[in-house]
């Protein structure tokens, strides 16, 4: 079923690449399984299922593609520890929602690791080649530097065939600061998950659409304080969601989370001591969520 919104003159569309399970642990850190678990119901393993969530923006004059999923580069151990099928390559995926991925001529990817670029690039015969050939691809000069410097801390996280070649062949563009993709797209720096993660916002006729990236990878995740036990600077993180959380709530944007196995996009209401994330109802009929 489609889940698509319009926000001002931009079309938006979920591309779920797959589903996937990770530990439950590791999604929230120090919280609780007695509270998390309330939201997701881990399997025997402790692991929960998400979902590697792309957006496609149609502004009328680009096509742009948000993340790219986990693609084809993990290896057997790596898809056997997430329980992650074989899956239809990405461009395949896209055309499944009714987008023709031919049209596609921006990608973003909000860091880099593996499963939000993976699709970025395909093996063919041993070579990694676009995913989406007539596209400029952009990411952030300090993800892309962080990556090569190979850190026990999260060096597992990266596979350079996702984007070194199209670095080499000026495909993609390393960006040092925040940037405007085109009219009314932005990537914007939200540090706290690593240092260079971007947040991507698509502002149309005074409405606004937030992908969050792994800042809140699900809905669940709007508490300030549920973390994932891989960010690498925790109260950072904290302090960038709370700040995007307010902007969102006080805007009255349109939300989209990097996991979320089930919402595709959400409001962010404002409690007293927190936050919540209220999906938009959807139409019966057609399965798109309907905005006021």
């Amino acid at each position: 079923m489609t889940a698509r919104v319009v926000v001002g003159d931009f079309e938006i569309t979920l591309v779920r690449a797959g589903f996937y399970w990770w530990d439950g642990g590791a999604m929230f850190g120090v919280v609780p399984k007695t509270l998390w678990s309330r939201r997701f119901e881990a399997d025997e393993a402790n692991r929960v299922r998400l979902g590697f969530n792309c957006y496609v923006i149609r502004t009328g004059e680009h096509t742009i593609l948000v993340e790219t999923g986990a693609g084809d580069k993990p290896d057997a151990k790596a898809r056997e520890r997430m329980k992650l099928a074989a899956a239809l390559a990405l461009p395949e995926i896209v055309a499944g929602q009714g987008i023709d991925p031919e049209s596609i001529d921006i990608v973003i990817n909000t860091h880099l690791h593996f499963d939000h670029c993976g699709g970025n690039t395909v093996l063919t015969s041993g070579r990694a080649r676009p995913a989406f050939p007539r596209a400029r691809y952009y990411t952030r000069r300090g993800e892309w530097e962080h990556a090569h410097e190979r850190h026990v801390r999260d060096r597992i996280s990266y596979i350079d065939a996702n984007y070194d070649p199209l670095v080499e062949s000026r495909q993609m563009q390393l960006l040092d600061a925040d940037f405007e993709i085109a009219p009314g797209i932005e990537m914007k720096l939200a540090p706290g998950h690593n240092r260079d993660m971007t947040v991507v916002t698509a502002t149309s006729s005074g409405q606004t659409f937030c992908f969050f990236s792994d800042l809140v990878p699900t809905a669940a995740h709007v508490t300030p304080s549920w973390i994932a036990a891989f960010d690498l600077f925790p109260l950072q993180a904290i302090d960038t969601k709370s700040r995007w959380l307010e902007k969102a709530a006080e805007g009255g944007w349109i939300c989209g989370f990097a996991h979320e196995p089930e919402m595709a996009f959400a409001r962010i209401v404002k409690t007293e001591e927190s936050f919540l994330a209220s999906a938009c109802p959807a139409d019966r009929q057609t399965g798109v969520p309907v905005l006021p």
